[in-house]
């Protein structure tokens, strides 16, 4: 019996692009944003009049309404509605993904379970409307590399790789019960927000690598904090020499290095030795709050972080000596805030949530709110993160030239930012680079694709 001949090439024309990069979405749509009331970030006010065009991935122009040319555009009539920049967290743990266990589960996750997690973290984020976030531990290269190409969903980032600290430091998460170098055969198989430096040597081997794998900043341990495995909130950590170790390597990169740090002795040690930023500062005084400001030292509160732990909803989360430690903190966050201001200290938006916290990411609007006014808050989550991390020709505002971040909402942050903290009522798409991710609006479609079976 004579068969048919197979022929290789019937039936396969299916691009190849796709087939190779499944996950690459279409370029983005030119879009003509009419009849929108534009959130201007630096100045205050709701502009009106002005048509936003986006183009490959950026903000084309903004133009009279009444002069543009719109027939080369996909129009959307934002009547009723605003358009705000995308949100930029300047603390996030994107690596801490969502766990049953409490906090030391989520620090301590074998690294490929954490992997099988973080695309959903990531979009979630994305969601909430926070299109930039500054990583503060944790996160490396291949999970940043994973976002830019969309084989998960979520936000731009910025990361520091791992935060360094010292040997019974905050972020050095082993048990007390057993001796470090227990830990020295798996401790590369975790997914660890930190790791351990001791010594001059050490403290500038640290720093490079975390420069060599893709870090943009260093963050430090530069004292006790309440998810410390050991030691006090009190505690400083580090001498000087490792500081300025650490700070001269960063310079060299023409970078910065941030410390987490609570007490006014560990705030005005890390400032003295050439830190940059200071995370958390619960302990804020007058005379710390006026160096920070002479040093041009920016400051990145997280007030949310210690409210959700000491919630009812998760309580059993924090250890109990965490507990005592996370209630010391609770009451002087917005005291830190006031104090803040009155010197003209830089302050940014952090949320510094992990695991399933992270679902409260937006309830730091609400908690600012009480002390601070709408515009000032915005600002912290727009263009001060986005000066100081030297992208604020391209991030923190709707402007021409700048990449195509966007959010729509039907109130106006200006009037009560707090909108912002429920963003499953009051945010309507979000905008990345020009790409429609996330939308409950009939007015625009999502550009994520619900399948990836192809049509030729």
């Amino acid at each position: 019996m004579n068969f048919p001949k197979i022929d290789v090439n019937e039936g396969i024309d299916k691009p190849l692009a796709k087939l190779t990069k499944p996950w690459k979405l279409a370029d983005p749509t030119n879009y003509a944003f009419i009849n929108a009331t534009i959130i201007d970030t630096v100045d205050g006010k709701s502009v009106t009049g002005y048509t936003v065009l986006t183009r490959n991935g950026y903000i084309e122009d903004l133009v009279r309404a009444s002069e543009s040319d719109l027939s080369a555009y996909t129009i959307v009539d934002c009547t009723g509605r605003y358009l705000c920049p995308g949100l930029f967290d300047f603390h996030v743990h994107m690596v801490a993904v969502p766990v049953e266990a409490g906090i030391h589960g989520s620090l301590r996750m074998p690294r490929n379970a954490m992997l099988m997690r973080v695309g959903v973290h990531s979009r979630s984020i994305l969601e909430r409307g926070f299109t930039t976030v500054r990583d503060c531990g944790g996160m490396e290269h291949y999970v940043a590399e994973a976002i830019n190409e969309n084989i998960i969903l979520g936000p731009r980032t910025f990361f520091c790789g791992r935060a360094i600290g010292q040997t019974g430091g905050h972020g050095d998460t082993r048990p007390v019960v057993l001796p470090s170098d227990a830990y020295d055969s798996c401790e590369c198989h975790l997914s660890t927000v930190g790791v351990v430096a001791d010594g001059v040597e050490e403290c500038m081997k640290k720093t490079r690598e975390n420069f060599r794998r893709g870090a943009s900043f260093i963050k430090i341990m530069g004292g006790g904090g309440v998810a410390s495995a050991s030691g006090k909130i009190e505690n400083v950590f580090f001498l000087d020499s490792e500081i300025k170790t650490m700070v001269d390597v960063a310079k060299n990169y023409n970078s910065f290095v941030t410390a987490h740090a609570y007490t006014t002795k560990a705030i005005k040690r890390c400032i003295l030795n050439g830190v940059k930023g200071i995370e958390h500062g619960n302990m804020l005084d007058d005379e710390c709050a006026k160096l920070m400001a002479e040093n041009d030292c920016f400051l990145c509160p997280t007030l949310v972080t210690y409210k959700v732990m000491a919630s009812n909803q998760f309580k059993g989360f924090l250890t109990p000596s965490a507990e005592i430690k996370n209630t010391e903190v609770l009451q002087k966050g917005l005291v830190s805030l006031v104090v803040a201001k009155k010197y003209g200290v830089k302050m940014c938006y952090g949320s510094d949530l992990l695991g399933n916290l992270t679902a409260y990411q937006s309830n730091e609007f609400a908690i600012r709110a009480k002390v601070l006014e709408p515009l000032e808050i915005l600002q912290a989550a727009t263009i001060t993160p986005a000066k100081i991390m030297k992208v604020d020709n391209q991030l923190g505002q709707i402007k021409k030239g700048f990449f195509a971040d966007m959010l729509l909402l039907n109130e106006n942050p200006l009037c009560d930012v707090s909108i912002l903290d429920k963003p499953e009522k009051h945010l309507l798409f979000v905008m990345k680079d020009g790409l429609i991710y996330h939308t409950k609006w009939s007015g625009v479609k999502s550009d994520v694709p619900t399948s990836l079976v192809y049509d030729n």
